[in-house]
């Protein structure tokens, strides 16, 4: 399954009221594993960004003033995040400006050719899972970060490449998955924002054999308590994808 991890910054916090998106960040999964591919685009807005708007992400209407508008970087973008499962912490607020942006590149090239993002993704809204499986708690993403004791430390302003790279390893730490994000490597994509596959190495056994210990049955119950969690909470556990024989002998 090909999973974009994604985020916005924004002018302002309604689309309606005009406000447009002036930052996007994406990285992508397949199987739950980081690829290596990351999208990130500075746009510019064609309008003032909010002062309480950068208070938050400290984006400025200086900053943006000389990057692609949306209609240049939209056919790449499209491409990038296109047929995939859009995760995204709040997502009604990010697809709604995408689906905003998409209407004014609609009517200014006068053909329905990209969007609406629900027609052409799926959509996981990370926030939504953290209400039903915290509830009563704060869900914010630095909430997530320290309840799942992921470092975030790095995270002064909101930044929408970086915040699409800890929202990739909060999600995987509340499905039970990997956690170590590498982004370096030898990816020859063409993205714009490319790193490499997924930082795996050679281990050298030099001769040696492994031991392989088998699971107590507590153990083995435990695990695949385990798994239902998952399947209750991801909706799916790639684990039965394997084949694996039932038995832990």
């Amino acid at each position: 399954m090909r999973q974009i991890v994604m985020d916005t910054e924004t002018t302002g916090i309604d689309p309606r009221e005009g406000h447009r998106i002036i930052e996007i960040g994406g990285i992508e999964l397949v199987n739950r594993r980081f690829t290596g591919r990351t999208y990130h685009q500075y746009v510019n807005p064609q309008r003032e960004i909010e002062a309480e708007a950068v208070e938050i992400h400290g984006i400025t209407s200086e900053r943006v003033a000389n990057e692609p508008v949306f209609a240049q970087i939209a056919d790449e973008l499209w491409e990038f995040m296109r047929g995939a499962q859009l995760v995204i912490h709040n997502a009604p607020f990010d697809v709604g400006f995408f689906d905003h942006e998409f209407k004014l590149l609609k009517a200014a090239r006068g053909e329905p050719v990209l969007g609406p993002v629900a027609e052409h993704c799926s959509v996981l809204d990370t926030l939504k899972m953290a209400r039903q499986m915290h509830p009563g708690q704060r869900n914010s993403l630095d909430a997530l970060c320290k309840r799942y004791d992921i470092d975030n430390g790095q995270r002064v302003l909101h930044g929408a490449l970086l915040d699409s790279e800890i929202l990739a390893e909060v999600y995987l730490a509340m499905t039970g998955g990997q956690t170590a994000l590498s982004l370096a490597g030898n990816d020859t994509s063409d993205n714009r924002e490319s790193g490499g596959a997924s930082g795996r190495r050679q281990v050298e056994r030099n001769g040696s054999t492994l031991a392989v210990l088998k699971p107590s049955e507590a153990e083995w119950e435990a695990h695949q308590q385990r798994l239902e969690q998952i399947r209750q909470t991801a909706g799916q556990c790639h684990w039965d994808a394997m084949n694996l024989p039932e038995s832990r002998h």
